[in-house]
């Protein structure tokens, strides 16, 4: 192989059977392959392909630091017979692509040359900054052609697991509280308690099932449903804070929302009165959401693992949007093959 713009380039024998059964790599034009870095190594790993020289892979680590978790998730994709196409050779084959898209999968039995792409891939290590933000829109963007917008994340052994992003509408249908219901709590005689919140001991006369819980024959209330409270009755009040901002959003989706504590989040909610079902969604606090790749897949398995949708709220041109981060279905979680 030799060095070339945009990759190095392959002139053996099995370079159109690397395309035309694989979609690795591009073609020249002169009857060669040019494979980018991470090519070359899965080519090398699992294709019988020389390195370009004895030096490569320590001068390729040296210039480009992230070559060795990319290949990773490479593998993870191809060895399960995926094809992929990165997006500098999109342009190319005539398939367009989302801003910040990484390359586009195909399935084993469709092909670049005859098939639409089946999802957009972005990969990040885990330590990586989660910017709930730029995924929304990309998400978003994606979503709109009829592709998957997946992700795969690499941690420092070269593990690869594999998350589907989606933009999320949750709705239920519970009357959210009304300015007057909310006017007619601030007037009931409360005590502060240590997390921000207080209680009220007027249960009878409470006018919405929809805020607070019952404790001790009166109601407790948060320290975001607090802000709620006053807010109604004081238009003199700084903002409402983000949490209480999404809380009031969640109840305006007709959602009981209820503490999420036990689940590692913010709020879990209800789409239903409490007690006819379970709880479909978990929400976060941005405030409080991990700011990495690592922590969100925790959470995200976590919901995963009770049957449960995790969301974070996103605002856009001030209103709230929520981007959901899930597992995929089993047949569809792209990773490495076991090594000892």
């Amino acid at each position: 192989m030799e060095p070339v713009d945009g990759g190095w380039e392959y002139l053996g024998q099995s370079g159109g059977r690397l395309w035309d059964k694989s979609a690795i790599g591009r073609a020249d034009g002169k009857g060669g392959l040019i494979l980018c870095d991470s090519e070359v190594i899965f080519c090398h790993d699992h294709r019988n392909l020389e390195w370009p020289n004895s030096g490569w892979l320590s001068e390729c680590i040296f210039s480009k630091p992230e070559i060795l978790f990319e290949a990773a998730v490479l593998e993870a994709l191809r060895v399960p017979g995926n094809k992929v196409v990165f997006r500098e050779s999109l342009t190319l084959l005539e398939h367009d692509h989302a801003r910040g898209t990484w390359g586009l999968r195909w399935t084993s039995n469709t092909h670049p040359n005859n098939d639409s792409a089946m999802s957009e891939v972005r990969w990040f290590h885990a330590s990586d900054k989660f910017d709930a933000i730029d995924l929304y829109h990309w998400c978003a963007s994606v979503t709109e052609t009829g592709r998957l917008a997946e992700i795969l994340v690499v941690d420092d052994e070269h593990s690869v697991v594999t998350y589907r992003l989606h933009p999320s509408n949750p709705e239920g249908n519970q009357a959210p509280p009304t300015n007057e219901e909310l006017s007619i709590i601030s007037a009931f005689q409360s005590v502060s308690l240590v997390n921000g919140g207080a209680y009220f001991s007027d249960f009878d006369n409470w006018p919405s099932d929809i805020i607070g819980i019952p404790v001790h024959a009166g109601r407790q209330l948060g320290a975001y449903e607090i802000e709620l409270v006053l807010s109604s009755v004081d238009d003199g009040l700084p903002q409402l804070s983000d949490g209480a901002s999404i809380l009031q959003d969640l109840y305006r989706r007709g959602l009981h929302s209820r503490p999420g504590f036990k689940y590692g989040t913010r709020w879990r909610c209800y789409e239903r009165q409490l007690g006819k079902g379970h709880a479909p969604w978990l929400v976060v606090n941005p405030v409080e959401a991990s700011q990495d790749w690592g922590g969100t897949c925790l959470a995200s398995r976590l919901a995963s693992g009770v049957n449960k949708h995790w969301l974070h709220p996103i605002s856009v041109d001030g209103v709230w949007r929520y981007l959901e981060v899930a597992r995929p279905p089993p047949n569809s979680r792209w990773s490495n093959p076991s090594r000892k």
